[in-house]
């Protein structure tokens, strides 16, 4: 499975929010985009979903053209997990995730789709909540109910933007952490909009830097996560040191406008 990103544009009226954006990825692992706000990470993430049409450009998954794609197709190749849950869902945390099976049901639920929402629950550590109506979860509880349900989906892409925006620091990393370990085993790409750039950094095996609508840098987290970088494209004075092999960002100062 790979996704290809060939000359995207894309405007909010006059506004260009995508400037020919080109990206290549492959199955397996986890790609970062990051940028400031404004960059057009979240206008990307929505192109490649289809929730927005690209005015020019073409996003492909396995030399095929979603725009060709009916919706059901889509739904079983990717997964969408918003920044939040928007219009609350009236169901239990378990029928929620059922709305994820909707792509391969056939006349109806079956003992399949069960299981699988019923593994899925497990995996998230959601079990102990699955009767609880999604209306009565905090943020963060919404948060992974969303992941869970985009992974009922059994996708082959999953899109996230900002996974750990409700969530505390000891749920961030393990979100992530659970994350990369259903990429490993399942095989699937998983890109996901990011603010934290440790945490994109730790998590990621690849890094697409976004600026003002266009692709300033991709690649490695140690080649992407610069000190020049960061300076450039979020105005921000900062030492990169290493964690474990991977950049760690310790930010100092706003650098000063000319």
């Amino acid at each position: 499975m790979k996704l290809d990103i060939k000359g995207v544009c894309f405007s909010y009226g006059s506004r260009p929010a995508l400037k020919d954006v080109t990206m290549n990825m492959e199955k397996g692992g986890m790609v970062s985009i990051i940028g400031p706000n404004g960059s057009g990470k979240t206008t990307l993430l929505k192109c490649m979903d289809k929730m927005l049409k690209p005015e020019r450009g073409s996003i492909l998954i396995e030399d095929k053209d979603i725009a060709k794609m009916g919706t059901m197709e889509m739904a079983r190749l990717l997964g969408y997990v918003p920044q939040s849950a928007g219009n609350v869902f009236p169901c239990t945390v378990f029928e929620a995730l059922l709305i994820g099976r909707r792509p391969h049901l056939s006349w109806g639920v079956g003992e399949k789709d069960r299981k699988i929402v019923t593994q899925i629950l497990e995996l998230m550590g959601l079990e102990d909540m699955a009767m609880r109506m999604f209306g009565e979860l905090s943020g963060g509880e919404r948060q992974k109910v969303l992941i869970a349900r985009a992974l009922a989906q059994e996708p082959e892409v999953l899109l996230l933007d900002e996974p750990t925006s409700n969530l505390d620091l000891r749920h961030q990393l393990g979100v992530l952490g659970l994350l990369a370990d259903v990429v490993e085993k399942r095989g699937i790409l998983a890109i996901m909009a990011m603010h934290d750039l440790n945490l994109a950094s730790r998590f990621s095996q690849q890094m697409v830097v976004l600026r003002k609508g266009e692709v300033y840098a991709a690649g490695e987290p140690k080649s992407v996560l610069t000190p020049e970088n960061i300076r450039l494209v979020y105005g921000v004075e900062a030492i990169v040191g290493n964690n474990s092999g991977a950049p760690h960002i310790i930010p100092l100062r706003p650098v000063e406008e000319e």
